[in-house]
């Protein structure tokens, strides 16, 4: 599965892209940021507070208690905000 970061999320993991095959056991949109938030310091900070977190499966919205399913790239991002 291929992961995209934008904005803070992308500058404290580190990276704007990476690929990871999650455990079986990783279900949902929120279990994956639970099981990325233990691969490093920098993942642990990006993901410290889901809550502040948006997603996206494919391109499209989703909250973060979607199953993930066969996707095959998830947008992890901070709100979007406009003026």
């Amino acid at each position: 599965m291929d992961l995209l970061y934008f904005a803070w999320v992308r500058e404290a993991v580190g990276t704007g892209q990476e690929r990871v095959d999650p455990p079986e056991a990783v279900t949902t949109v929120a279990e994956l940021i639970d099981w990325l938030a233990q691969q490093s310091p920098g993942h642990a900070a990006a993901f410290a507070e889901p809550a502040k977190l948006r997603a996206a499966i494919d391109q499209r919205f989703v909250s973060l208690d979607t199953p993930l399913g066969a996707a095959k790239e998830v947008a992890l991002f901070p709100p979007v905000t406009g003026g």
